[in-house]
């Protein structure tokens, strides 16, 4: 055991002192947060300069239609397509919205002509007026007033309820659910695969430099697999829990930073054609709402279910690409073997979106107990809420398996680890399991 945790040890603090790691601990949190906060300041701190776009209707029918917002100037003009387009060219107007007459009796067509890249809030705003003007004159000629169309229109909110066994009510909020389970089986699905190569790559390594052949002369070659493997697990912790803690920091600081430009402006408001007014009793149902979604989920459940699903997955996985690593002399020979091996987890990723539909259905239950399959099922289902016994007999199962898989790689390992020079085939695998 003290030989298992000095191979750790080294794998562990040779890891994390590399300069890319610590450039990607600090580079991965960077990112995430920017992703989540450069998308909203281009969208508020965007150029609202002013444009100017000239009308030329040819059909009469917008005459009036088209009003001013405080970044958008339209103006009605006359004359030829031909003389409208010099005064774009010339920069008298940004744009040019030309209305031709209609071949047949409805003019459902525009062209927006600019000398540079046309604007799409112009475009969709200039779509909506037309199109909303085209609408009314249909239902007047139908004899319909368009005010009754528009007063009819009516949203209707579904409330999902969930029942227990005790026949108590809860909200369910499925859309945040189904986000929470993908982002969960996202991760996991890359960290296994990240660090599960990892072993792999560091195993050729060792065995193409020779060094192996030192080092299984005072260690066993079960003890060096297991050390390597738990090794780069606690390294995989490590990191996830550092860029889970950084990226929360950037984006409060980023949020604190550019507090007062992320909040809506007059200017956006006319850009949308809407505005929101949020009164102080809207503002406490949405803060009630926002308490509701994070009290229908179990955070401290999820968390941990995180974290064993994640070392479980990565653990089971990580012995089959060490067996694979010790059984090939460059990473090139690891295709024919990585396939097989890794198909069970792209599966389960690919059905998640299947197990979202329908969580409690019997796919869904049998791949969140299948150890191959369980650690991105398990995370997809859940937030939507899984019995204990069903999470309990996965928790049990996954730890069976990853004890069969070390099992099994082992065997492989301590053959091929000193191996050389020779094609390994399926068949060959299988007389290294059968050694006594």
């Amino acid at each position: 055991m003290n030989k298992t945790l000095l191979i750790l040890q080294r794998e562990y603090l040779t890891r994390v002192r590399k300069k890319s790691f610590i450039v990607m601990t600090f580079l991965g949190p960077l990112l995430m947060a920017a992703l989540m906060v450069v998308p909203v300041i281009l969208a508020t701190v965007q150029d609202v300069g002013k444009k100017n776009v000239a009308i030329l209707d040819e059909t009469g029918w917008f005459t009036g239609k088209f009003e001013s917002t405080e970044n958008i100037l339209f103006s009605e003009v006359e004359g030829s397509l031909a003389d409208n387009k010099k005064k774009v060219n010339d920069g008298l107007f940004d744009a040019l919205l030309y209305i031709p007459l209609p071949e047949f009796n409805v003019p459902a067509n525009a062209e927006l002509i600019s000398a540079k890249q046309a604007s799409p809030t112009v475009k969709s705003l200039a779509r909506n007026i037309i199109k909303t003007e085209i609408e009314n004159r249909k239902l007047l000629a139908a004899g319909i007033d368009p005010q009754v169309i528009r007063e009819s229109k009516t949203t209707v909110n579904i409330v999902s309820i969930r029942l227990d066994e005790t026949g108590s009510e809860t909200k369910s909020y499925d859309e945040v659910k189904i986000a929470l389970g993908f982002i969960s089986a996202i991760v996991v699905y890359f960290f296994i695969f990240l660090f599960g190569s990892q072993v792999m790559r560091g195993v050729i390594e060792e065995k193409t430099n020779r060094i192996i052949e030192v080092m299984v002369s005072s260690v066993k070659p079960f003890q060096l697999m297991m050390g390597k493997i738990t090794g780069i697990a606690l390294v995989g912790l490590t990191q996830f829990l550092l860029w889970v803690a950084l990226t929360f920091l950037l984006y409060g600081v980023f949020t604190f930073a550019f507090d007062d430009s992320l909040q809506p402006s007059a200017v956006q408001g006319s850009l949308m054609q809407q505005s929101i007014d949020v009164t102080p009793t809207e503002t406490q149902m949405m803060v009630s709402e926002i308490h509701d979604i994070i009290s229908t989920i179990n955070f401290p459940l999820i968390l941990f279910s995180f974290a064993f699903y994640f070392l479980g997955g990565y653990l089971l996985y990580a012995a089959l690409f060490a067996a694979i690593g010790s059984a090939v002399d460059n990473e090139a020979d690891t295709q024919q073997f990585m396939l097989p091996v890794s198909l069970p987890l792209i599966l389960g990723f690919v059905v998640s979106n299947f197990v979202t539909n329908n969580p409690d259905g019997p796919l869904a239950l049998w791949l969140s107990l299948i150890p191959f399959t369980s650690p991105i099922i398990m995370m997809v289902r859940l937030p939507f809420g899984v019995p204990y016994h069903e999470l309990i007999l996965s928790i049990g199962l996954l730890i069976s398996g990853f004890i069969l898989t070390t099992w099994l790689a082992a065997k492989i390992y301590r053959t091929g680890i000193l191996m050389y020079g020779k094609k390994i085939t399926y068949g060959e695998l299988w007389k290294w399991i059968r050694y006594k």
